[in-house]
């Protein structure tokens, strides 16, 4: 998946993506390092509980302690400054070579809040807070630790309202600030792994799943097999897929130059940087365009056998952004005009599960309208991965979609890895929720 919708981007820093340290000149006009030697730091918040009020509001003890517990820990103290309040209550900032420290006390509760930021390895900033509590006698310590510049450790995935999941990262390959989004690719529990502005995209390890259902299905469903479209998917796994099956013509549109090629210099699946180079080219049955997918097909008058839209999922509780246009009524509309008799558009949909569903039903309700409006209907495929679903329509009636699919499996010069008759007539059936939505 990737974006392929009308940015603007902003005007991109000289060696967008590369992290460099910071430099400052030593009297003689050569750069010199400062006094660490990297912008890679470790900032950890905590919050000590279980402290006495009078040691919360002394405030010359607390400088004592965060002062012994910071040397102790590798860090250098430069300055520190003190302000206790009225009634009660005080704050310790201390000024580091390695960055700063800070503690904020509340004597009426009997606890602090404490921030410990360093870079380079000379300051261990845990240790710092763990030897803080230690002085001040906390019954209770609760820290998380956040990786600051450099290359990052973890990646925190926004999942659905009040849910996240955590990403931790081995050797990072890559990070670029596109213009468009931010792209990462890393090693990860799921093997080298496409991460856009902090959302998963595609896995080594899953990515066949994913792919297989976007495209298999409605390439089975569709009549004829010449010509394909893809907008996003910027992997170009699909590209393959289309033309293992025999189309003989794929157009392949993303609007983010950078993160296409990223992929193929990256990641062990889809394009490589030499069938890149042929598909930028049109040197054989591929054909990328780098432009705005909505305008491509706003704009063109040809017509394809299948169309496929594979891009990041719609953002309801972001009105404004930009990729809710290719989720809009309009588009699917679009897109249906641009099929040949008998074509199918495929869609990404979204999530079936129970909690994170929204988008779905959204998107089940428009391609019922469009191509219910033809006699035809929306379709819903289903996947092996709970947390991909995928919606195509057909115009003309189609009573019994997976006996379709099925029976057209044995005629292409392809077959799919994780597909067989069975998984077609099975997946290919809407679930309960989505069919009552419909009447």
């Amino acid at each position: 998946m990737s974006f392929s919708t009308s940015l603007t981007p902003p005007l991109p820093s000289a060696a967008a993506g590369e992290l460099h340290p910071s430099t400052v000149l030593d009297g003689t006009g050569d750069p010199a390092l400062p006094s660490t030697s990297s912008p890679v730091g470790r900032h950890v918040l905590a919050e000590l509980g279980g402290i006495a009020p009078a040691v919360l509001d002394d405030v010359d003890r607390l400088r004592g302690d965060l002062a012994a517990a910071l040397t102790e820990s590798g860090a250098q103290v430069r300055q520190i400054v003190t302000e206790r309040f009225e009634p009660q209550g005080a704050t310790v900032v201390a000024v580091l070579a390695e960055s700063h420290a800070s503690i904020h006390t509340w004597p009426e509760h009997g606890g602090m809040h404490v921030d410990v930021f360093t870079c380079g390895e000379s300051a261990d900033p845990v240790a710092a807070v763990q030897r803080l509590a230690e002085k001040v006698g906390a019954a209770d310590t609760a820290l998380q630790v956040v990786d600051r510049g450099g290359a990052p450790h973890t990646i925190t995935e926004p999942i659905a309202e009040g849910l996240t999941r955590r990403w931790e990262l081995g050797a990072v390959h890559h990070v670029a600030h596109t213009g468009f989004q931010k792209v990462v690719v890393a090693d990860t529990a799921q093997g080298v792994t496409l991460f856009c502005d902090d959302e998963r995209q595609s896995t080594e390890h899953t990515q066949l799943t994913y792919h297989e259902a976007l495209f298999w299905p409605g390439a089975l469903l569709a009549r004829k097999l010449e010509r394909v479209l893809i907008v996003g998917s910027s992997e170009g796994v699909a590209s393959e897929l289309a033309v293992s099956a025999g189309a003989t013509r794929v157009d392949h549109v993303d609007i983010d130059t950078e993160a296409v090629r990223i992929c193929a210099e990256h990641l062990p699946y889809g394009y490589t940087p030499e069938s890149l180079a042929a598909a930028e080219r049109g040197d054989g049955p591929v054909h990328l365009t780098y432009r705005d997918g909505r305008r491509f097909v706003l704009d063109s008058t040809e017509q394809w056998d299948l169309i496929l839209v594979d891009l990041p999922d719609e953002r309801p509780d972001e009105p404004e952004a930009q990729i809710n246009r290719l989720y809009e009524e309009s588009f699917v509309q679009a897109c249906a005009d641009r099929l040949t008799e008998g074509g199918v558009l495929v869609f990404q949909a979204g999530s079936p599960a129970v909690w994170r569903d929204a988008t779905l039903r959204s998107a089940w309700q428009r391609f019922q309208a469009v191509f219910g409006a033809t006699g035809g209907r929306g379709i819903y495929i289903g996947c092996e991965e709970h947390e991909w679903a995928f919606l195509a329509g057909v115009r003309e009636p189609m009573a019994d979609p997976g006996e379709v699919a099925a029976g057209q499996l044995a005629q292409l010069p392809a077959r799919p890895e994780l597909w067989d008759e069975v998984s077609l007539r099975h997946r290919l059936v809407a679930p309960l929720a989505l069919r009552r939505a419909t009447g």
